[in-house]
Protein backbone atom coordinates (compact mmCIF):
# COMPACT_ATOMS: atom_id res chain seq x y z
CA UNK A 1 0.00 0.00 0.00
CA UNK A 2 1.29 3.51 -0.70
CA UNK A 3 2.50 5.37 2.35
CA UNK A 4 0.03 7.93 3.58
CA UNK A 5 1.03 11.58 3.17
CA UNK A 6 -0.31 14.72 4.79
CA UNK A 7 0.17 16.56 1.47
CA UNK A 8 -3.10 16.26 -0.53
CA UNK A 9 -1.43 17.05 -3.83
CA UNK A 10 -0.78 14.45 -6.52
CA UNK A 11 2.81 13.27 -6.09
CA UNK A 12 4.93 12.64 -9.16
CA UNK A 13 8.62 11.74 -9.37
CA UNK A 14 10.43 11.91 -12.71
CA UNK A 15 13.61 9.82 -12.87
CA UNK A 16 16.13 10.27 -15.66
CA UNK A 17 19.88 10.13 -16.14
CA UNK A 18 22.67 8.30 -17.89
CA UNK A 19 21.98 4.89 -19.37
CA UNK A 20 23.36 2.31 -16.96
CA UNK A 21 23.27 4.68 -13.98
CA UNK A 22 20.52 2.72 -12.19
CA UNK A 23 17.13 3.99 -13.35
CA UNK A 24 15.51 0.55 -13.23
CA UNK A 25 16.82 -0.02 -9.71
CA UNK A 26 15.51 3.38 -8.61
CA UNK A 27 12.06 2.63 -10.03
CA UNK A 28 11.94 -0.74 -8.25
CA UNK A 29 12.81 1.03 -5.00
CA UNK A 30 9.89 3.41 -5.53
CA UNK A 31 7.59 0.44 -6.12
CA UNK A 32 8.77 -0.98 -2.80
CA UNK A 33 7.73 2.33 -1.20
CA UNK A 34 4.20 1.92 -2.58
CA UNK A 35 4.48 4.12 -5.65
CA UNK A 36 3.29 3.09 -9.10
CA UNK A 37 6.33 3.03 -11.38
CA UNK A 38 6.32 3.39 -15.17
CA UNK A 39 9.45 3.21 -17.31
CA UNK A 40 10.02 4.82 -20.72
CA UNK A 41 6.56 6.38 -20.85
CA UNK A 42 6.07 8.51 -24.01
CA UNK A 43 6.62 12.13 -22.99
CA UNK A 44 3.82 13.42 -25.25
CA UNK A 45 1.24 11.43 -23.25
CA UNK A 46 2.14 12.90 -19.85
CA UNK A 47 -0.84 15.23 -19.57
CA UNK A 48 -3.29 12.44 -20.40
CA UNK A 49 -1.68 10.16 -17.81
CA UNK A 50 -1.77 12.80 -15.10
CA UNK A 51 -5.41 13.62 -15.80
CA UNK A 52 -6.39 9.98 -15.36
CA UNK A 53 -4.32 9.21 -12.22
CA UNK A 54 -6.02 9.66 -8.81
CA UNK A 55 -4.40 12.15 -6.44
CA UNK A 56 -3.88 9.52 -3.72
CA UNK A 57 -1.73 7.34 -5.96
CA UNK A 58 1.91 8.56 -6.12
CA UNK A 59 3.54 7.99 -9.48
CA UNK A 60 7.20 7.55 -10.48
CA UNK A 61 8.04 7.83 -14.19
CA UNK A 62 11.38 6.90 -15.70
CA UNK A 63 12.68 8.17 -19.03
CA UNK A 64 16.05 8.33 -20.77
CA UNK A 65 17.66 8.50 -24.20
CA UNK A 66 15.77 5.36 -25.28
CA UNK A 67 12.33 6.82 -24.56
CA UNK A 68 10.16 7.58 -27.59
CA UNK A 69 10.07 11.30 -28.33
CA UNK A 70 12.93 12.03 -25.92
CA UNK A 71 14.06 15.63 -26.36
CA UNK A 72 15.50 17.19 -23.17
CA UNK A 73 14.10 20.66 -23.85
CA UNK A 74 10.65 19.19 -24.49
CA UNK A 75 10.85 17.11 -21.31
CA UNK A 76 11.72 20.18 -19.23
CA UNK A 77 8.86 22.17 -20.75
CA UNK A 78 6.20 19.47 -20.34
CA UNK A 79 7.19 18.45 -16.80
CA UNK A 80 7.56 22.11 -15.86
CA UNK A 81 3.96 22.78 -16.91
CA UNK A 82 2.77 19.88 -14.74
CA UNK A 83 4.62 21.33 -11.76
CA UNK A 84 2.78 24.64 -12.12
CA UNK A 85 -0.53 23.03 -11.17
CA UNK A 86 -1.61 23.68 -7.59
CA UNK A 87 -2.79 20.09 -7.13
CA UNK A 88 0.46 18.42 -8.27
CA UNK A 89 3.78 18.02 -6.45
CA UNK A 90 6.53 17.28 -8.96
CA UNK A 91 10.07 16.17 -8.10
CA UNK A 92 12.82 15.42 -10.61
CA UNK A 93 15.78 13.10 -10.03
CA UNK A 94 18.88 12.75 -12.19
CA UNK A 95 21.08 9.65 -11.86
CA UNK A 96 24.67 10.32 -12.87
CA UNK A 97 27.70 8.02 -13.09
CA UNK A 98 31.32 8.33 -14.22
CA UNK A 99 32.13 7.41 -17.80
CA UNK A 100 34.63 4.73 -16.76
CA UNK A 101 32.09 3.00 -14.52
CA UNK A 102 29.40 3.17 -17.22
CA UNK A 103 31.81 1.54 -19.67
CA UNK A 104 32.48 -1.21 -17.14
CA UNK A 105 28.76 -1.83 -16.63
CA UNK A 106 28.00 -1.92 -20.36
CA UNK A 107 30.90 -4.28 -21.02
CA UNK A 108 29.84 -6.50 -18.13
CA UNK A 109 26.26 -6.81 -19.43
CA UNK A 110 27.31 -6.80 -23.11
CA UNK A 111 24.59 -4.29 -23.90
CA UNK A 112 24.93 -1.82 -26.77
CA UNK A 113 24.70 1.88 -26.05
CA UNK A 114 21.84 3.43 -28.00
CA UNK A 115 23.96 6.41 -29.08
CA UNK A 116 27.17 4.54 -29.84
CA UNK A 117 26.04 3.01 -33.13
CA UNK A 118 29.31 2.30 -34.96
CA UNK A 119 31.31 4.53 -32.62
CA UNK A 120 33.32 3.36 -29.58
CA UNK A 121 31.30 2.97 -26.39
CA UNK A 122 33.08 5.92 -24.77
CA UNK A 123 31.98 8.18 -27.63
CA UNK A 124 28.34 7.16 -27.21
CA UNK A 125 28.49 7.85 -23.46
CA UNK A 126 30.10 11.26 -24.10
CA UNK A 127 27.38 12.14 -26.63
CA UNK A 128 24.66 11.13 -24.19
CA UNK A 129 26.25 13.17 -21.38
CA UNK A 130 26.30 16.27 -23.58
CA UNK A 131 22.67 15.73 -24.61
CA UNK A 132 21.49 15.26 -21.00
CA UNK A 133 23.38 18.18 -19.46
CA UNK A 134 20.26 20.45 -19.48
CA UNK A 135 18.33 17.76 -17.59
CA UNK A 136 21.17 17.37 -15.09
CA UNK A 137 21.15 21.11 -14.35
CA UNK A 138 17.34 21.17 -14.17
CA UNK A 139 16.81 18.23 -11.79
CA UNK A 140 15.80 18.84 -8.17
CA UNK A 141 17.90 15.93 -6.88
CA UNK A 142 21.19 14.56 -8.21
CA UNK A 143 22.49 11.11 -7.19
CA UNK A 144 25.89 9.90 -8.40
CA UNK A 145 25.82 6.09 -8.54
CA UNK A 146 29.47 5.58 -9.51
CA UNK A 147 30.35 3.96 -6.18
CA UNK A 148 26.89 2.64 -5.29
CA UNK A 149 25.85 -0.99 -5.51
CA UNK A 150 22.26 -1.92 -6.31
CA UNK A 151 21.50 -2.23 -2.59
CA UNK A 152 23.19 1.11 -1.87
CA UNK A 153 21.04 2.88 -4.47
CA UNK A 154 17.86 1.29 -3.13
CA UNK A 155 18.77 2.48 0.36
CA UNK A 156 19.47 5.98 -0.96
CA UNK A 157 16.06 6.08 -2.67
CA UNK A 158 14.35 5.06 0.55
CA UNK A 159 16.17 7.80 2.43
CA UNK A 160 15.18 10.42 -0.12
CA UNK A 161 11.62 9.50 -1.00
CA UNK A 162 9.94 7.53 1.79
CA UNK A 163 6.69 9.48 2.13
CA UNK A 164 6.53 8.96 5.88
CA UNK A 165 9.06 7.77 8.43
CA UNK A 166 8.64 4.10 9.41
CA UNK A 167 7.12 3.28 12.76
CA UNK A 168 10.58 2.27 13.99
CA UNK A 169 13.95 3.37 12.73
CA UNK A 170 15.50 0.86 10.32
CA UNK A 171 18.90 -0.33 11.52
CA UNK A 172 21.25 -2.30 9.26
CA UNK A 173 24.36 -4.02 10.62
CA UNK A 174 26.73 -5.27 7.95
CA UNK A 175 30.16 -6.77 7.48
CA UNK A 176 32.55 -6.10 4.60
CA UNK A 177 36.13 -6.65 3.46
CA UNK A 178 38.46 -3.69 3.06
CA UNK A 179 40.13 -5.66 0.26
CA UNK A 180 37.01 -4.96 -1.85
CA UNK A 181 36.65 -1.32 -0.82
CA UNK A 182 34.74 0.69 1.74
CA UNK A 183 30.92 0.56 1.77
CA UNK A 184 29.75 3.79 0.07
CA UNK A 185 26.61 4.10 2.19
CA UNK A 186 27.31 3.72 5.92
CA UNK A 187 26.71 6.01 8.88
CA UNK A 188 29.20 4.30 11.19
CA UNK A 189 32.21 2.19 10.15
CA UNK A 190 34.34 0.13 12.56
CA UNK A 191 37.66 -1.47 11.57
CA UNK A 192 38.22 -4.95 13.08
CA UNK A 193 41.59 -5.67 11.47
CA UNK A 194 43.41 -5.30 14.80
CA UNK A 195 41.85 -8.53 16.10
CA UNK A 196 43.61 -11.89 15.72
CA UNK A 197 42.91 -13.16 12.20
CA UNK A 198 41.48 -16.73 11.89
CA UNK A 199 42.70 -16.78 8.28
CA UNK A 200 46.15 -17.71 9.56
CA UNK A 201 44.86 -20.75 11.46
CA UNK A 202 44.67 -23.60 8.89
CA UNK A 203 41.65 -25.33 10.44
CA UNK A 204 39.71 -22.03 10.53
CA UNK A 205 40.71 -20.52 7.20
CA UNK A 206 37.84 -22.04 5.20
CA UNK A 207 35.26 -21.39 7.91
CA UNK A 208 33.38 -18.12 8.50
CA UNK A 209 32.58 -15.79 11.36
CA UNK A 210 29.12 -17.36 11.53
CA UNK A 211 30.59 -20.54 13.01
CA UNK A 212 31.07 -20.83 16.81
CA UNK A 213 34.60 -22.21 16.54
CA UNK A 214 35.70 -19.11 14.64
CA UNK A 215 33.90 -16.81 17.07
CA UNK A 216 35.60 -18.49 20.02
CA UNK A 217 39.00 -17.92 18.42
CA UNK A 218 38.27 -14.23 17.79
CA UNK A 219 36.96 -13.67 21.31
CA UNK A 220 40.11 -15.16 22.84
CA UNK A 221 41.89 -12.02 21.64
CA UNK A 222 42.17 -9.83 24.76
CA UNK A 223 41.12 -6.79 22.73
CA UNK A 224 37.75 -8.27 21.73
CA UNK A 225 35.73 -7.94 24.96
CA UNK A 226 36.52 -4.27 25.73
CA UNK A 227 36.08 -3.30 22.06
CA UNK A 228 32.74 -5.07 21.82
CA UNK A 229 31.54 -3.39 25.05
CA UNK A 230 32.57 0.09 23.92
CA UNK A 231 30.95 -0.23 20.49
CA UNK A 232 27.76 -1.72 21.99
CA UNK A 233 27.47 1.07 24.54
CA UNK A 234 28.19 3.73 21.92
CA UNK A 235 25.45 2.40 19.63
CA UNK A 236 22.94 2.09 22.47
CA UNK A 237 23.59 5.76 23.21
CA UNK A 238 23.55 6.96 19.59
CA UNK A 239 20.60 5.03 18.12
CA UNK A 240 17.91 6.62 20.35
CA UNK A 241 19.41 10.03 19.56
CA UNK A 242 19.23 9.28 15.83
CA UNK A 243 15.60 8.22 16.22
CA UNK A 244 14.74 11.37 18.17
CA UNK A 245 16.27 13.51 15.42
CA UNK A 246 13.95 11.87 12.85
CA UNK A 247 16.55 9.69 11.12
CA UNK A 248 14.79 6.82 9.35
CA UNK A 249 17.74 4.62 8.41
CA UNK A 250 21.02 3.88 10.18
CA UNK A 251 23.71 1.73 8.60
CA UNK A 252 26.47 0.29 10.83
CA UNK A 253 29.36 -1.46 9.07
CA UNK A 254 32.16 -3.65 10.43
CA UNK A 255 35.20 -4.30 8.25
CA UNK A 256 38.13 -6.69 8.24
CA UNK A 257 40.52 -7.65 5.46
CA UNK A 258 38.39 -10.14 3.56
CA UNK A 259 34.99 -9.72 5.18
CA UNK A 260 34.82 -13.39 6.15
CA UNK A 261 35.82 -13.83 9.81
CA UNK A 262 36.32 -10.93 12.24
CA UNK A 263 33.85 -8.42 10.80
CA UNK A 264 31.18 -11.11 10.36
CA UNK A 265 31.45 -12.27 13.96
CA UNK A 266 31.44 -8.74 15.39
CA UNK A 267 28.43 -7.77 13.25
CA UNK A 268 26.49 -10.79 14.50
CA UNK A 269 27.41 -10.12 18.13
CA UNK A 270 26.49 -6.45 17.93
CA UNK A 271 23.20 -7.24 16.18
CA UNK A 272 22.38 -9.67 18.99
CA UNK A 273 23.14 -7.03 21.62
CA UNK A 274 20.88 -4.54 19.84
CA UNK A 275 18.04 -7.06 19.69
CA UNK A 276 18.34 -7.55 23.45
CA UNK A 277 17.70 -3.82 23.85
CA UNK A 278 14.59 -3.73 21.64
CA UNK A 279 16.01 -2.92 18.21
CA UNK A 280 15.36 -5.11 15.15
CA UNK A 281 18.49 -4.82 13.02
CA UNK A 282 18.85 -6.34 9.57
CA UNK A 283 22.18 -8.15 9.18
CA UNK A 284 24.02 -8.24 5.84
CA UNK A 285 27.39 -9.82 5.02
CA UNK A 286 28.68 -8.22 1.82
CA UNK A 287 31.73 -10.36 1.11
CA UNK A 288 31.04 -13.53 3.02
CA UNK A 289 30.95 -15.74 -0.09
CA UNK A 290 33.44 -13.76 -2.15
CA UNK A 291 36.21 -15.98 -3.54
CA UNK A 292 38.16 -12.89 -4.57
CA UNK A 293 38.13 -11.60 -1.00
CA UNK A 294 39.36 -14.96 0.26
CA UNK A 295 42.35 -14.78 -2.07
CA UNK A 296 43.12 -11.16 -1.19
CA UNK A 297 43.08 -11.99 2.51
CA UNK A 298 46.29 -13.93 2.12
CA UNK A 299 48.14 -10.95 0.63
CA UNK A 300 47.67 -8.85 3.77
CA UNK A 301 49.18 -9.05 7.20
CA UNK A 302 46.97 -10.39 10.00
Amino acid sequence: MPAESADPRKQMLFITGMLGAGKSTALRAMEDLGWEAIDNFPIRLLRRLVAEEPADHPLAIGFDARTRGFVPADVIERVGRLGEADDTLVTTLFLDCSGAELERRFNETRRRHVLAQDMPLAAGIAAEREMLEPLRRWADVLVDTTRLSTNDLQMRMRELFAATAPAAMTVTVSSFGFARGMPPVADLVFDMRFLDNPHWVPELRDRTGLEPIVGEHIERDSAFAPTFARIRDLLLDLLPRYADSGKSYVSIAFGCTGGKHRSVHMAERIAGALRERGFSPTVLHRNLRSRTAEMLEGFHQP
